[in-house]
């Protein structure tokens, strides 16, 4: 159970009257938490670019002031009035408004909804769980979209867009890992060693992506996963394969589309949607299920690094600048 007079370390993120917001490492208690029916002691979370978005500013991911931001994490249920949840289940969060409306991972006590949590996988370590984090369970979304579409080895290469970074990464690992070939879009050469390492078969400079798109360009894949949207995205739908479908997840690049509609209309090509905030729980389950079972551990650990609290704000400027390959795990007790 949990003392009500046990303090932790957490990341507080306000905005002053000139709108210009501060990031300060702070001691709470359990009474400074926000409203939920579950109360779980977070031992390790992520950094992911929506993170980065929100410590930096540089995008409006945080919708109340002031706020304790990360959008997952893992961890122990100390106290739940859930039917679901008991003191002592393992758990694991992705998205539900977590760091942007209520209370976030950066802290070392999160209260939240018990509806908001699933158990996580004996075969998953928590500190595993948070290596594959919101980017890897994006990543595994948009393979079971584009398996649900048909869109299955035979068919074709997968072209991967932001191939070095979190989404990108895993999604590699596991498109290799399913036999896929895997096309890898990257605007950091140096990292080819890296991706061909994941299993990507190609490695191609996203400069041949940032440029306007031809309404049709040549048929070069069957299926793609986009994480940087904007031109690069208009560019991998105009050089989709016919009745190909690309799946939709992020938008490091933009949020533009500036495309047009002929790989729709004379190619058939899809475009799915990926959204891993309010995913429902079946298809959260679904995803984590085939994580453990699908996921090479020792290519987890290899894309992976650990970093404790006190180094999460750098770490945010990195991520947007490009500079993190793979995945941070942040170590709360570190």
């Amino acid at each position: 159970m949990a003392d009500e007079s046990e303090r932790f370390r957490a990341l507080l993120v306000s905005r002053g009257e000139d709108k210009q917001q501060s990031v300060d490492e702070v001691e709470l208690g359990l009474g400074d938490l926000m409203e939920g029916d579950a109360t779980v002691r977070v031992t390790h979370t992520t950094v992911n670019y929506k993170d980065g978005l929100a410590l930096t500013g540089k995008g409006p991911v945080i919708r109340r002031w002031p706020m304790i931001p990360g959008i997952d994490f893992a961890g122990e249920v100390v106290r739940s009035d859930h039917p679901d949840w008991r003191p002592g289940d393992h758990v694991i969060l992705n998205g539900w408004g977590v760091g942007e409306s209520h209370y976030g991972a950066y802290a070392g006590m999160a209260r939240v909804s018990g509806d908001w949590l699933i158990r996580r996988p004996d075969s998953l370590s928590a500190a595993e769980a948070m290596a594959v984090g919101t980017a890897g369970y994006t990543a595994m979304l948009c393979i079971l979209a584009l398996e649900r579409h048909g869109i299955l080895p035979q068919r074709g290469p997968v072209v991967v867009t932001g191939a070095a970074g979190g989404v990108g990464s895993v999604a590699i690992a596991l498109l290799a890992t399913l036999g896929y070939s895997v096309v890898a879009s990257t605007g950091r050469r140096s990292e080819e060693g890296y991706l061909r390492e994941l299993g990507a078969s190609e490695v191609i400079d996203r400069e041949e992506m940032t440029g306007p798109a031809k309404p049709l360009g040549p048929e070069r894949w069957a299926g793609g996963v986009d994480a940087v949207g904007s031109h690069t995205l208009a560019n991998v739908l105009s050089m989709t394969k016919y009745g190909g479908a690309v799946a939709a997840c992020g938008l490091a690049g933009g949020a533009d589309l500036p495309a047009t509609v002929m790989p729709f209309i004379l190619r058939g090509v899809a475009l799915l949607g990926i959204d891993s905030v309010m995913a429902p729980k079946p298809l959260r389950l679904e995803a984590y299920e085939r994580l453990a079972s699908d996921l090479d551990r020792d290519i987890l650990a290899a894309i992976t690094s650990t970093i404790g609290l006190a180094d999460v704000i750098g770490a945010a400027e990195d991520i947007l600048a490009g500079k993190v390959r793979g995945r941070l795990v942040v170590d709360l007790a570190r």
